[in-house]
């Protein structure tokens, strides 16, 4: 009976009134209830939600059925990024664990059952696994009460404390803040305007369908305020996505500053900058620059398969100074072990401020310590039979080259990836949270990039 509901890489999504119906939230409910019960009998578990369509009542209508389990249970009184659910997790000694009604950057069609531990990060698999095996084939009767709390203004004050707040209010910055009509509307906006900053904000009502827009902080979804930033002469734009995890930005030409770029201009400013240690964990789709500034920092690299929950398994392990993916995931674990796009955004406005420079500029800089390198991603949207035969053939696929170039290795680890000459790679992989296959290529100019890509794609509908 549990077959329709299965955890992916960062929880269960499904379609709204399809397969995402209250039937189905609370059956997950129940299970995830009954898991923590077991362990952690009376335990307090945090529930918040998102900006999607009846989020906040399917966050309630959760609630009420982990409540009923004998947990006690706090709900947040209004939507909040993803991030501040997980740091109201960490920070409160009584808290098991965390419920996030989500589905991040998928379309709006979407909403999701995210898990979190109770030091906030996302849920291993062992324990995602437990709840599948506890889910029953109907919805519970029973009801249990929650309290109603407000987890984002003590969130938006910690991070306030995170960044130096003089040097942002004396630089007088000029930024655009797209939420993408997600969780992170209002909040990045507010803590920016605290601190001095003339803000344009974008997207940001209540729009359950939002607007069109396909909630994920990459081109082609921020087209507008990266003109909006380039057409009024702004110093910066910083994107979020759906439940505001994850980051994307632009330079004051409309220039979009990749999550690749991102992750590296954040770890050199936590290295240089603010004398933090500890390794950099990245995903196997992540760029090469990030292996290079860490030579150049004197750090450690660890690589783990797409997906945060594996940086999170990093992280517990200890010295990380910082965790990253390529889709705008990025988190401090000295915060909460878990990706935060408001904390990004704030840690680029703080480095523009000290250094008196553009993104552009700062980007440039770290481009003269690692050398350059290009990037793209393309989505293909498959038949179920298409995408199991390119499954199926990933075992027996050997190229002993790739758009011209040898194949230095092979790896299958995450879908597979084809190491080639000067650093260049190919990587196929099927996602984990929608109906697609990514094709990821990196190479020291586009036109390679693009040829790359172009045989990722040949690859994976011929198999």
């Amino acid at each position: 009976m549990s077959a329709d509901i299965r955890f992916g890489t960062d929880g269960w999504r499904a379609v709204i009134a399809e397969d995402f119906t209250y039937e189905s939230l609370r059956r997950v409910a129940d299970a995830a209830g009954r898991v923590w019960a077991d362990e952690h009998p009376g335990g307090l578990v945090i529930v918040g939600y998102d900006t999607r369509f009846e989020a906040g009542n399917f966050a309630r209508a959760a609630a009420e059925v982990l409540a009923n389990h004998g947990l006690r249970v706090q709900v947040s009184d209004r939507y909040l990024p993803t991030p501040a659910l997980c740091w109201s997790v960490a920070q409160d000694d009584d808290a098991i664990g965390g419920v996030m009604l989500t589905a991040s950057h998928n379309p709006s069609r979407y909403l999701g059952f995210k898990v979190r531990m109770s030091d906030g990060g996302a849920s291993p698999v062992s324990f995602t696994d437990r709840i599948e095996a506890e889910l029953a084939g109907s919805a519970p009767g029973g009801r249990g009460e929650f309290e109603l709390v407000d987890l984002v203004d003590p969130y938006l004050e910690a991070l306030r404390g995170m960044v130096d707040g003089d040097s942002i209010r004396a630089a007088g910055l000029k930024v655009a803040v797209d939420p993408l009509y997600g969780a992170g509307q209002h909040y990045l906006a507010e803590i920016m305007r605290s601190f001095g900053v003339e803000v344009t904000e974008i997207h940001d009502q209540l729009n359950p369908g939002f607007g069109g827009l396909h909630p994920e902080p990459i081109p082609p979804h921020i087209d507008e305020v990266r003109e909006l930033v380039r057409t009024q002469g702004l110093d910066a734009g910083f994107i979020t996505d759906g439940d505001a995890d994850r980051i994307g930005a632009c330079d004051t030409h409309g220039e979009f500053v990749n999550p690749h770029r991102i992750i590296c201009l954040v770890a050199r400013h936590l290295s240089e900058d603010k004398g933090k240690t500890g390794r950099i964990v990245k995903t196997l789709s992540t760029s090469v620059l990030v292996d290079r500034l860490a030579r150049h920092l004197g750090v450690e690299v660890t690589t783990t398969p797409v997906g945060f929950k594996w940086i999170y398994e990093e992280m517990v392990k200890g010295d990380v100074m910082i965790g990253g993916e390529e889709s705008g995931g990025i988190g401090i674990p000295s915060h909460v072990r878990e990706r935060d796009g408001l904390l990004m955004a704030l840690l680029l406005a703080e480095m523009m401020a000290q250094k008196g420079k553009g993104l552009g500029e700062l980007v440039e800089d770290l481009l003269a310590v690692t050398g350059p390198m290009e990037y793209t991603r393309a989505d293909l949207k498959l038949t179920p039979e298409v995408k199991d035969a390119f499954l199926a053939a990933i075992p027996n696929m050997a190229p002993t080259q790739i758009a011209g170039f040898d194949v230095h290795d092979i790896v299958r680890a995450d879908g597979i990836k084809f190491l080639l000459p000067d650093d260049a790679w190919l990587l196929l992989r099927p996602s984990g949270t929608e109906p697609l296959v990514r094709v990821y290529a990196e190479a020291l100019n586009m036109g390679v990039v693009d040829e790359l890509i172009a045989v990722g794609k040949t690859l994976v509908q011929e198999a």
